[in-house]
């Protein structure tokens, strides 16, 4: 797994990553409420808003951590939000993006690093 600065972390599965939010992030949102999922088939930049998610403490944005095409969501989320906050580095992943070239992910951290980034 690879981890961004914006607390999201992307699991590689051929040539698409899986994208979620970290442990962490969901500690610091607390309970979510809503989610906001992207259209399938959007293109999208790194850093371009594409889910919005609102806990009871706040609202923030997910933003695309590379560039690529988004393939799929996660509909579970829209239905049960609240899995953010019960597995948010498994079942409550939030879109997965087909990738033109998989060394972009070579830029992000690794467990590790991301560990020594929380402090």
């Amino acid at each position: 797994m690879k981890y961004t600065e914006e607390h999201e972390w992307l699991r590689i599965e051929g040539d698409s990553v899986v994208v979620g939010i970290t442990e962490h992030a969901a500690e610091q949102l607390g309970d979510v409420v809503f989610v906001e999922l992207p259209e399938i088939e959007a293109v999208v930049a790194k850093g371009d808003e594409v889910c919005v998610i609102e806990s009871v403490k706040a609202a923030s944005d997910i933003l695309a951590p590379v560039d690529g095409e988004i393939t799929e969501v996660n509909e579970a989320l829209t239905d049960n939000p609240g899995l953010v906050n019960e597995d948010p580095q498994g079942d409550a992943w939030f879109f997965k993006m087909k990738l033109d070239d998989l060394s972009v992910l070579d830029d992000l951290m690794t467990e590790d690093e991301y560990k020594d980034f929380l402090g």
